[in-house]
């Protein structure tokens, strides 16, 4: 069977802005836009002001209220270690030729530096299309990728379209092309369009007095079977967190590190996709996620896992994720980090286990 046909068709993650958010929410777990003057305002249930892509509070107006931005970044492994992975509000995993790649998204804070930098994919229009025309942050692209980006509401903030202001350097101490990187505060600076504005909220967060759900049932991780890329995740308790290792060269574990600041990758929440992969028109080699329709997957928050179904109906807006039960899932206030896998691709760790001997699913 070919690798396309092992995969799902997409799930919907989280949660829909302004009304939508207020409608599906309860108590003190949703949240809205307000405008202020020519600005959106993200809050939660008590009016306070939250960063719009990861609910919690505002330590910065002027960075709640900029346009999101997204950077293609190298998972080769010797593009390893990457710089900025835990700077970023939301990280996408997505399978490309072979390997993976992310799709950072920042907004509340930055990355100086931030890559290895790599090409972008026709998938990222449709992944990136509800952040409200994010400045897109990328080595470059065939002609017909490139053409793809142009033509879509992505702010093209690329190595060549910047024209020199984007603050791109190579390090001289990696070998190309794993040695492109960027700057964030550079690109904010000098390429963020007139009139530009903040994303809508892409998730629902639960509240101070909020339970967890009766769906959700304790684990210690989960391993992912990506293109190539096998993924851990584990729970770190102390640090109410979920830790990331990768599968090295020599075929053991090590922990995912970023190198800003020498700390392993780490997310509040993990949310696994499980989404059909067909052949992008703009270069048949490439494997294109289709990011818009329904589907199933599973969400990691709070040293839990609830299983959930995705549903999105336009590109334009956030994957809507629900549990058994039809309620939409609240996750951890803070990062997250979102797997498009294959089908099947997913493997819970229960608590007390040995990760080791949790067999990697077949993809």
């Amino acid at each position: 069977m070919s690798r396309s046909r092992r995969v799902i068709s997409i799930v919907s993650l989280a949660a829909v802005a302004a009304t939508a958010l207020g409608a599906c929410g309860g108590g003190k777990s949703s949240s809205s836009d307000t405008a202020v003057g020519s600005k959106t305002v993200s809050t939660d249930a008590s009016g306070q002001a939250v960063y719009p892509l990861t609910g919690l509070p505002v330590t910065d107006p002027a960075a709640a209220a900029r346009v999101a931005l997204v950077t293609k970044i190298d998972n080769h492994p010797d593009a390893r270690p990457q710089n900025g992975l835990n700077s970023a509000d939301i990280v996408f995993e997505e399978n490309v030729e072979s390997l993976t790649r992310f799709a950072a998204v920042f907004q509340s804070g930055g990355s100086d530096p931030v890559g290895p930098l790599r090409s972008g994919r026709t998938q990222d229009v449709n992944i990136l299309g509800s952040y409200n025309h994010p400045l897109f942050v990328w080595s470059g692209g065939n002609a017909r990728v490139t053409a793809t980006i142009n033509n879509s509401d992505l702010v093209n903030a690329g190595y060549s379209a910047s024209k020199g202001k984007g603050g791109y350097f190579r390090d001289n101490s990696r070998k190309a092309p794993h040695n492109l990187y960027a700057s964030t505060t550079t690109i904010w600076k000098n390429l963020s369009p007139a009139g530009s504005g903040a994303p809508q909220p892409q998730f629902l967060y639960r509240g101070p007095s909020d339970a967890m759900p009766t769906t959700a049932t304790p684990i210690d991780g989960a391993h992912i079977s990506m293109y190539n890329v096998k993924v851990q995740w584990l729970w770190d308790k102390a640090s109410g967190n979920w830790l990331r290792s990768t599968q090295n060269l020599k075929r053991t574990m090590d922990p995912h590190i970023d190198k800003n600041d020498g700390s392993q990758v780490n997310a509040k929440n993990i949310v696994d996709l499980e989404v059909v992969y067909k052949k992008s028109k703009a270069d048949r080699k490439s494997p294109e996620a289709q990011t818009v329709g329904k589907g199933n997957g599973y969400v990691l928050t709070n040293g839990t896992v609830i299983p959930i179904t995705w549903t999105r109906a336009d590109r334009t807006v956030p994957f809507t994720l629900t549990d058994a039960n039809g309620a939409v899932v609240r996750l951890t206030p803070g990062r997250t980090w979102v797997e498009l896998s294959f089908l099947k691709a997913f493997a819970q760790i229960n608590t007390g286990v040995d990760p080791k001997t949790v067999a990697w699913p077949a993809t």
